[in-house]
């Protein structure tokens, strides 16, 4: 497969990472209510990292955004921080690969300059597909943390549980929802988007057979200054009639004299 391919195939894929990191970013189902052991399955709330939402049977939803900062969890914030982070690498790893494409001719531009941009694009879409994964992998971290130790609330009545508390209402425990896939997915397509850069700087690299080639080439114009320098020759000649002329001159002034 050509460097050309690999690079295009690269940039593809990291432009398509990047939309699925930036689409489950902005998605609400971060967090989907689990409705295994609830009665009422009518009404169900899911959350993201931007706010939640209540939705009803009949299609009717209702979102309330988070409203402050300071409110919200530590991990939250740096799960926030992470996709942001990832966001932003992306887009800048995806405008400097397209101005590295070999396809795309950009003026005089030599090919080490183009490689050099291909790598750092790729390093941007690794960085970016970690980033993406990270931020990923920690909510669901919250998420499978939070429904192992949700435990059921009291039945109200004098605070005893019926049953031992088995009786009591379920406080509403989350599972994964579609973002966490999404991310995930786009996470690991910018890591291969990035690998693919990668490979292709490798074979935008000059070869060793092309720099002796440069070699030879500037060996042989050492030689033209070899020669250059044995056409000094004509010049002593130059130099031996002047002489001459400046001996008739002497003689002849001296004859006048």
């Amino acid at each position: 497969m050509g460097t050309s391919v690999i690079q295009q195939i690269g940039f593809i894929l990291g432009v398509l990472g990047q939309f699925f990191v930036s689409a489950a970013t902005a998605m609400d189902m971060w967090g989907l209510q689990d409705r295994s052991f609830s009665v009422i399955t009518s009404v169900y709330t899911y959350s993201g990292l931007w706010k939640s939402c209540v939705e009803n049977s009949s299609g009717m939803t209702q979102c309330r955004p988070y409203f402050t900062i300071l409110g919200l969890p530590v991990m939250l914030q740096a799960v926030r921080a992470l996709m942001i982070v990832g966001i932003v690498l992306g887009a800048i790893g995806c405008l400097i690969a397209i101005f590295a494409l070999k396809s795309l001719k950009m003026g005089n531009m030599e090919d080490n300059v183009k490689a050099t941009m291909t790598l750092t694009s790729g390093v941007m879409f690794l960085l970016a597909g970690v980033c993406g994964i990270a931020g990923v992998s920690v909510f669901a971290n919250l998420i499978v943390s939070s429904f192992r130790f949700t435990t059921y609330a009291d039945s109200g009545y004098g605070g005893e549980g019926v049953l031992g508390g088995l009786g009591g209402s379920l406080t509403p425990r989350y599972t994964f929802g579609t973002a966490l896939f999404v991310g995930w997915i786009g996470g690991a397509v910018l890591v291969i988007g990035g690998v693919m850069m990668c490979i292709a700087f490798r074979g935008m690299i000059p070869s060793k057979e092309k720099r002796q080639g440069y070699g030879v080439a500037y060996k042989a114009a050492s030689q033209h200054t070899t020669v250059y320098k044995d056409d000094a020759k004509p010049r002593l000649a130059y130099d031996e009639s002047f002489r001459a002329q400046i001996m008739n001159g002497r003689h002849s002034n001296q004859q006048y004299v």
